[in-house]
C-alpha cells in the first residue's frame, strides 16, 4: 500500500478531487499555504493499493495544470518593491510524494 501526498494549487484542487473520487479513490483534503508565494494550496492524502498508484498520479497530472503568473518582485526581507517590474513565476501543477505504508487500519 502507498500514501500519495499531493500539494495542489487551490485553483486546480476541485478538478483533481472530483476526478479522483469519480475514479473510486478516497481522499482527505487539507488546506495549506505555500512558503514561497504564500498562496493557497490544497494537500491531498490518498491511500492506494500499489497497483493503483500510477492511475492516481495520472489523474492528478491530467487535472493540475502549470501556468505562469505575474508577481511583484520581493526583497530579501519579504517586502515588495514598489518600483520593480513584476516577475513571471510558474504556479499550479502538483508536487506529488509517494510513501510506503507499513500498516493500515480502519477503526
Amino acid at each position: 500500500m502507498k500514501m500519495i501526498l499531493a500539494v495542489i494549487d487551490k485553483d486546480d484542487a476541485s478538478h483533481v478531487s472530483q476526478s479522483l473520487i469519480k475514479s473510486g479513490f478516497s481522499i482527505t483534503r487539507l488546506s495549506t499555504t505555500g512558503g514561497f508565494l504564500r498562496a493557497g494550496n490544497v494537500t491531498m492524502l490518498v491511500g492506494v493499493d500499489d497497483e493503483k498508484t500510477q492511475e492516481a498520479i495520472d489523474i492528478i497530472k491530467k487535472n493540475a495544470r502549470s501556468r505562469s503568473q505575474q508577481m511583484p518582485a520581493i526583497s530579501g526581507d519579504g517586502m515588495a518593491y514598489s518600483s520593480a517590474m513584476p516577475v513571471e513565476v510558474p504556479v499550479g501543477g502538483a508536487t506529488v510524494f509517494v510513501l510506503n505504508v507499513e500498516r493500515f487500519e480502519k477503526v
